[in-house]
């Protein structure tokens, strides 16, 4: 008789490590992914636009107006939209000067190459996938003719959104895929979701010089404030050559903190409620109380990318 008491013991079997989720929405518009933390991002191909994210507690950390087109009939008014290869408004003479305001990045349906995730033992529950990177492209070949005739170069554009516990990360990376050089600019249109903007401030940019965009008499350069940003009218600056961290607080907690690669202007923009009133896509009509712009870019210069070479930047959120 088989001794039982001797019987090899069951060997135990771990149970899989959660991992992030990423799907793509029915209608192929969006990409979402979510943490197993329950930190999650939305992206819309239109424009490769952040259109939400959360973080592991449900709270939604950046401003989309209620009135934002979200159907590529226009570019999106809120989340984080990509700017290249202009900012702002173009310029007579220049080679972008025949392109929309803000160029064809954010009007444009990028892409979506795929996904990568890391491993940490960090997580609760036996540890996951610490992150997960998602990967857009556009290129000459996607944009529409419009924009391929108003800027007839070749290029290549890589954007990965990495999404952490309490974190995104965004960054570009510019290829020049012909032989003669071009110049170009570049932008995340950040719009952070807060309380209320009169009880918020930016700090990290006392000791940096500014282009005021609403003062009277038209855009003025002014000197360093050499005190926190806060916000009691429409405010519109392009901070150059900024080095320092940028902390948003609400109250004088820390709400957000933003730190750049290879991005040395910071644009802070707030419409107030005149010129809210006056943008047919932003709401709700007192939506400008609860959204302050903190945009990570490189637009107080062109850069000129060489032919055959590649450019990248990006800008890290942390959700406080």
């Amino acid at each position: 008789m088989v001794d039982r008491s001797k019987k090899p013991s069951a060997i135990p079997v771990s149970p899989l490590a959660p991992t992030p989720q990423v799907s793509i929405s029915d209608d192929n518009s969006r990409v979402i992914a979510t943490l197993p933390t329950g930190d999650r991002v939305e992206v819309l191909l239109y424009g490769a636009t952040v259109i939400s994210w959360t973080s592991a507690n449900g709270k939604e950390n950046l401003f989309l107006s209620d009135k934002a087109h979200l159907d590529g009939s226009k570019p999106v008014r809120g989340g984080i939209p990509v700017v290249f290869p202009l900012f702002g408004a173009p310029t007579a003479g220049h080679e972008t000067g025949k392109l929309p305001q803000h160029g064809f990045a954010r009007s444009s349906r990028w892409e979506y190459l795929g996904k990568s995730s890391s491993e940490s033992s960090s997580l609760p529950g036996n540890g996951g996938d610490a992150s997960v990177k998602l990967d857009f492209g556009l290129s000459e070949g996607i944009i529409d003719s419009k924009a391929r005739s108003a800027w007839n170069h070749a290029f290549n554009l890589t954007y990965s959104i990495t999404l952490s516990t309490g974190e995104l990360y965004t960054s570009l990376a510019v290829s020049n895929t012909e032989s003669s050089a071009w110049d170009f600019q570049v932008l995340f249109h950040t719009y952070l979701k807060i309380s209320d903007i009169s009880k918020v401030s930016v700090t990290g940019l006392e000791e940096t010089a500014y282009l005021d965009k609403v003062v009277a008499g038209g855009p003025k350069e002014s000197s360093a404030a050499k005190k926190p940003i806060t916000f009691e009218q429409e405010t519109d600056r392009v901070y150059r050559k900024a080095d320092k961290t940028i902390t948003v607080l609400e109250s004088g907690e820390p709400r957000f903190e933003v730190k750049r690669d290879a991005l040395g202007d910071v644009v802070v923009w707030n419409p107030w409620s005149e010129k809210a009133k006056g943008m047919a896509d932003f709401g709700p009509t007192d939506g400008w109380k609860s959204m302050v712009c903190v945009e990570a870019g490189s637009v107080g210069q062109w850069m000129t990318l060489e032919g055959g070479d590649t450019w990248e930047g990006g800008q890290r959120i942390k959700a406080l």
